[in-house]
């Protein structure tokens, strides 16, 4: 039974509540981490946690086991004219905001005529995940 410490290497697809998938392994190599360790989301962990060899089951991860809530900190507005406009900016489309040190990628949430407002949470911060997950190897 894998427990805090184990290597492991999983299988797994995530769904948003609404069926939408997110993220899969299906036609890559396993997803490798070790338990406990902060690899993975809190509640991906105890999901693996006490599984075996060819187990599969799927776990719901609510928001706070997730990448937790959406932060209205997270939310940056500027004004249209102070942004290039050869930078695209389709609502729903990825930038990187740099900060002079380092890039973090934000999302286009809102443009108008005189404001753009990028949001710099997770993609999937303030959701709750479903997991399908099996466990193929304790390393």
């Amino acid at each position: 039974m894998v427990k805090s410490g184990d290597n492991v290497a999983v299988h797994y697809k995530g769904t948003l509540t609404d069926g939408t998938v997110f993220d899969s392994s299906e036609g890559r190599e396993p997803l490798e981490f070790q338990v406990g360790s902060g690899m993975v989301i809190a509640g991906f962990d105890s999901g693996v946690t006490g599984m075996v060899i060819g187990e599969k089951k799927t776990v719901f991860i609510p928001v706070d086991e997730a990448y937790g809530p959406a932060s209205e900190e997270m939310l940056f507005t500027f004004n249209r004219l102070d942004i290039p406009d050869d930078i695209p900016l389709e609502v729903g489309g990825t930038l990187n905001m740099h900060n002079g040190q380092q890039a973090m990628p934000v999302i286009v949430r809102e443009v108008t005529a005189t404001k753009v407002i990028l949001d710099g949470n997770h993609p999937l911060a303030g959701q709750d995940l479903i997991f399908e997950i099996e466990l193929v190897a304790v390393k």
